[in-house]
């Protein structure tokens, strides 16, 4: 999963588990996301490829943020990354530069956990998270076999220390008993310093591809990460939001099926270093504008 022909192919073979929208036929060119403030009341942001690629703050990034809450905008970052709480997603962001205030950063966490029944969670995090947000009762799956077979469920919050081998025990508990497997993040990769890490939802859809009943998504391009950023812009209809991702099936499809506007980023995400028209002519998803850097 290290090339973006391979990561485009998954995306396009589990289409069928991701939100439909009705998308423009067209993408127009822009230079710059101050080219769209009197059309847009408020910006959405994807933070991996858009904002930062690892650790890296993206060049411009914070000054576009400001720019644009000069011009009267709403800002907001709807990230899928699952892997700390909503306390350290905020440390975060500020530790890169970004001028970004609680209430502006929602995370797939977030939504992942609003969702949770009353069972006990075996759940798949860093090791240095202390899952003190999670409201049941709950067991850290590493290594040992039994901790698998015991809980009634399974939460996968980070794959930053999982294994091929915990991925096996995973899916042979699975077999053995079917049961909800809540996915907070469900990208495939994204984009390092390095490369592209292979996330969450390249191992959720792997066991959806057994047990789709069993498997639910939290996050782009799910609605309720949508939902989210929602309630926070009371007054403001669909279509005046504007999602910027550099995402194809997550970040511009599911913005799209909640009628928001969308802003494909091209430059350090995904697509970095190929033509992003092309993927979006071969997989039929197209974002209302397009630009290099926001």
């Amino acid at each position: 999963m290290q090339d973006v022909e391979t990561i485009f192919g998954r995306y396009e073979a589990v289409r069928s588990r991701l939100p439909e929208a009705d998308a423009v036929s067209t993408t127009a060119e822009i230079s710059s996301l101050l080219d769209l403030a009197g059309k847009v009341d408020a910006f959405v942001f994807d933070a991996f490829g858009v904002l930062n690629v690892g650790d890296t703050l993206i060049e411009g990034a914070d000054i576009r943020l400001d720019e644009l809450r000069s011009q009267g905008c709403q800002i907001r970052i709807l990230t899928n990354a699952a892997s700390y709480d909503r306390a350290h997603a905020v440390e975060k962001f500020r530790r890169l530069g970004v001028r970004v205030r609680d209430e502006e950063i929602i995370t797939s966490r977030d939504a992942a956990l609003q969702s949770l029944q009353d069972l006990h969670w075996g759940v798949i995090a860093t090791s240095e998270d202390r899952l003190a947000d999670i409201p049941f009762r709950w067991t850290r799956l590493e290594s040992d076999k039994s901790a698998y077979a015991d809980v009634e469920g399974f939460l996968f919050l980070s794959s930053a220390e999982w294994t091929e081998e915990r991925q096996t025990m995973l899916e042979a508990a699975m077999n053995a008993s079917p049961r909800p497997l809540v996915v907070a993040n469900p990208d495939l990769v994204a984009p390092r310093d390095h490369g592209f890490s292979i996330e969450p939802g390249y191992y959720g859809h792997r066991i959806a591809d057994r047990h789709p009943d069993q498997v639910s998504f939290y996050g782009k391009p799910f609605p309720e990460a949508y939902r989210l950023v929602e309630k926070t812009l009371p007054g403001i209809p669909p279509a005046r939001i504007a999602m910027c991702g550099d995402t194809l099936h997550t970040d511009i499809i599911g913005a799209a099926a909640r009628g928001w506007q969308t802003v494909l980023v091209t430059k350090d995400g995904l697509f970095a270093g190929h033509e992003a028209d092309v993927f979006a002519e071969r997989a039929g998803i197209f974002a209302n504008w397009q630009l290099a850097r926001i």
